[in-house]
């Protein structure tokens, strides 16, 4: 047996990130005996165990591991197939143009790129209707490999490039970003030591994926707007790309690293992709 259904998978994912068959069923808003012979009937097609059962759970087994990682990349791929379908023949936009892209950003970062690209692709002729979406610290991979972005502005060494297709645009240093009346923010540079541990300022942390923090004192933060609140407020700081200044408010200070890794902008889009509307924003792009 060669092929898996979607729904199969969709069960499977349920499971395998719940660890416990209560939870997932009320996550599919189904009951738990159906769910746990769809499970069965899984694995007797497969000729493998997937899952270890106990009274405490499940664990998954080393091929469930490797359904795991796989079913989660194939789910991904036909929710990506949908969206992007949908936005081709303008169904998600009735009455819009049918032509329409998504690039997806992350806040704060590469404003002035950002303005020139759109301002570039505007003029450029056939363009289509191009839509910003803007993202976490490290959502943009997601949001393309699911189909909710066309194309994303990714930056190294930050985002991962790993199975996408890309053009560096652009490449700029780091500051850190501090409330304005601190002792640290009269310096005119810092390095990477001065601000890895400032006592009662720990720097914020962004969600890694699927909504974890990575560990560590400082706030956890949702998005800019609330990132920028408490830096004012003297309660965190952040490290970010010279380009970040564009959004910085008077309460806050920028002072240069200079020992931090350079940033560099990417624009990066799924490596399968064949459309000439996207193929059209890629080279005004890396014609700016």
């Amino acid at each position: 047996m060669d092929t898996l259904e979607t729904r199969e998978l969709r069960y499977f994912m349920a499971v395998a990130e719940e660890l416990h068959f209560g939870r997932a069923a009320e996550r599919l808003g189904m009951a738990q005996p159906p769910l746990s012979r769809a499970i069965q009937q899984l694995e007797r097609r497969l000729g493998v165990s997937l899952l270890t059962r106990n009274r405490r759970g499940v664990l998954l087994t080393g091929a469930g591991e490797v359904l795991l990682h796989e079913g989660r990349a194939a789910l991904d791929a036909t929710t990506a197939a949908a969206r992007r379908t949908r936005r081709a023949g303008g169904a998600d936009a009735p009455g819009g143009p049918r032509n329409r892209l998504v690039l997806a950003v992350k806040a704060a970062a590469s404003h002035e790129l950002l303005q020139k690209l759109l301002d570039a692709y505007a003029a450029a002729p056939d363009a289509a209707e191009l839509e910003v979406l803007p993202s976490g610290m490290c959502e943009q991979g997601e949001m393309l490999r699911d189909g909710r972005a066309d194309a994303a502005l990714m930056h190294t060494p930050f985002n991962s490039l790993a199975g996408f297709d890309s053009e560096e645009l652009m490449t700029e240093g780091q500051i850190a970003v501090l409330p304005a009346g601190h002792p640290l923010a009269a310096r005119r540079t810092l390095s990477m030591a001065d601000v890895s541990d400032i006592p009662g300022l720990p720097p914020a942390r962004w969600p890694s994926g699927h909504g974890t923090y990575p560990p560590g004192p400082g706030p956890e933060i949702h998005d800019q707007t609330q990132l920028a609140h408490l830096i004012a407020l003297g309660r965190t700081m952040a490290v970010f790309p010279d380009s970040a200044r564009a959004w910085l408010w008077a309460e806050h200070a920028a002072v240069p690293l200079t020992d931090a890794p350079p940033v560099v902008t990417h624009i990066a889009w799924p490596a399968h992709s064949r459309s000439h509307v996207l193929a059209g924003l890629i080279r005004t792009a890396t014609q700016l």
